[in-house]
């Protein structure tokens, strides 16, 4: 398990009161069958934030990183019937790599997740025809490529791409710039 996810699991008993297992049993009774009803529940009925109400959601389904048995089987997940956008990934994860060595890749079911300190971008593959870099950049007004997210997103701002000759020195440029910031 990596330091981040132990880190939310300390404080979800130091904030809430409660042992994430007596939060899975408390979502496990109610037999939902949805990540999105379990988030709904958990933050309209007993007040989580999103952050505890996702780890609390995928840890009920088994459907974390840490529950898989292999997290390039994650990746090759993610790229299933999306395999024209493996490249873009493997692409930008060799630039990012060229910021620092302190770079943790975190794969989930749906996307990668880069962190430092703290989460400075995410990689996913959305759709047939758009992959998605979601970056932290709070307080950055949208520019150029970089657009707003909506509110209460993982990532403050996305920037999307369709093909591999997307990427340009602006989109590595704001990840490094989430990168630093987040050190």
């Amino acid at each position: 398990m990596d330091k981040a996810t132990q880190t939310m699991i300390d404080n979800l008993q130091k904030n809430t009161g409660k042992t994430l297992e007596q939060w899975i049993e408390i979502v496990k009774k109610e037999n939902f069958a949805k990540h999105g009803e379990i988030m709904k529940f958990l933050k309209d009925t007993h007040g989580l934030t999103h952050g505890f109400a996702n780890l609390i959601a995928l840890k009920a389904k088994g459907s974390d990183a840490d529950s898989a048995e292999n997290q390039d089987d994650l990746i090759t997940k993610q790229y299933q019937g999306k395999e024209h956008f493996k490249p873009i990934y493997d692409k930008l994860i060799s630039e990012i790599q060229d910021f620092g060595n302190d770079i943790e890749i975190a794969p989930k079911n749906t996307y990668v997740s880069l962190r430092r300190k703290k989460q400075f971008a995410i990689l996913n593959p959305a759709t047939k025809t758009r992959f998605e870099i979601g970056i932290n950049l709070k307080g950055q007004e949208p520019k150029d490529k970089l657009e707003a997210e909506k509110p209460n997103a993982m990532c403050s701002h996305k920037i999307s791409l369709a093909d591999i000759k997307d990427i340009d020195n602006e989109i590595i440029g704001w990840i490094k710039t989430a990168y630093d910031n987040a050190g």
